[in-house]
């Protein structure tokens, strides 16, 4: 069965309901051997899975670099389209030469001219903000004079991608000011059974980030999206922890993203599948999302990836449950 295809934003393009995710939480494509890390980026090509999303930051280049080799090993065979991102220290040297310097390193690791989307990676915070680390940038940064929306914009002109985009992670209102500027054509949106808040209305006692409908600004922006953390860096899909799971969110330790799971899966027992194919299920009903992207660890994960593309969404009666259980659950409420 064929991963379905959706809209992607304004862009004009249609992407698989699931993009591969090149990442180091699921991490395969930057440990496993190559034989194995060609063969599951075939498999996901076979079955419609022709997006990979990567970063400059995945394995300080590595994955970058295992997707460029598997590109050239392949000869005349379609391509994917692929995404990368790039972050900045914006205590370090000038901040376009440092954007220019990462895009063009991470195209040659590609052995590519241009990829489909280039994110901006860093968190975006409120010019009155206390900058927590250098890896933020406020919204002066993005959206003013020589910001990184005008320096993205250039790397469009010159034809190192097509479209230009946010990892949506930071300050909520800054990313929807973010969001609504017009400027960006994509953004990286957090979502998942733990954490729907871009979507769903959080409510009051809510414990975490609440990301007050990014999803719904994004839509009516014509902002594609791509659903991140489906998993919740793993807490989701198993409980055996692998020492990736890092918190980017607010109150995401593994023991309280544990006490969540437990809270979700003593609802939902086993009638949905695995775990891991329970929670791509629940991305997979959430029409704003463009795609949703899926690392993997490994090989015999993709089998589940394909499991819960062949079962569809959630049935919508247990969104419903699981909407009541995050209203009334003492995990997801202070």
């Amino acid at each position: 069965m064929a991963i379905a295809q959706r809209r992607f934003g304004k862009t004009g393009l249609t992407v698989p309901a699931v993009t591969y995710g090149g990442g180091w939480v699921g991490g395969l494509l930057i440990r496993a051997e190559r034989d194995v890390r060609e063969g599951i980026l075939e498999r996901a090509m076979t079955a419609g899975i022709d997006w990979i999303d990567t970063a400059a930051a995945y394995g300080k280049g590595v994955s970058e670099t295992v997707i460029g080799e598997w590109l050239a090993n392949r000869g005349g065979a379609k391509p994917p389209r692929i995404s990368t991102k790039f972050g900045v220290d914006v205590t370090g040297a000038a901040f376009e030469d440092q954007m220019l310097t990462s895009v063009e390193a991470s195209l040659k690791r590609l052995r590519r001219d241009k990829v489909e989307v280039i994110y901006l990676h860093n968190r975006i915070i409120p010019d009155d903000a206390a900058r927590p680390d250098g890896r933020s940038n406020t919204l002066s940064e993005i959206l003013g004079p020589g910001g990184a929306a005008d320096v993205m914009a250039r790397m469009r002109e010159r034809g190192l991608c097509d479209f230009i985009g946010i990892t949506a992670l930071g300050d909520p209102a800054s990313l929807r000011t973010v969001v609504e500027s017009g400027r960006f054509d994509a953004a990286q949106v957090y979502y998942n059974m733990l954490n729907p808040s871009s979507a769903e209305p959080a409510g009051a006692g809510w414990n975490t980030t609440d990301f007050n409908g990014l999803l719904g600004a994004c839509d009516a922006h014509g902002v594609g999206t791509m659903g991140i953390r489906i998993f919740a860096a793993g807490h989701l899909a198993t409980d055996e922890r692998h020492g990736r799971e890092l918190p980017i969110t607010a109150n995401t330790e593994s023991s309280q993203e544990e006490a969540r799971t437990a809270a979700v899966f003593e609802l939902l027992g086993e009638d949905y599948g695995t775990r891991a194919e329970t929670a791509l299920r629940f991305g997979l009903a959430c029409d704003a999302l463009s795609t949703i992207v899926v690392g993997i660890g490994e090989t015999w994960h993709f089998d589940q990836v394909l499991a819960a593309t062949e079962a569809g969404p959630l049935p919508g009666d247990i969104l419903d449950k699981l909407q009541a259980l995050r209203a009334s659950h003492p995990a997801f409420r202070s």
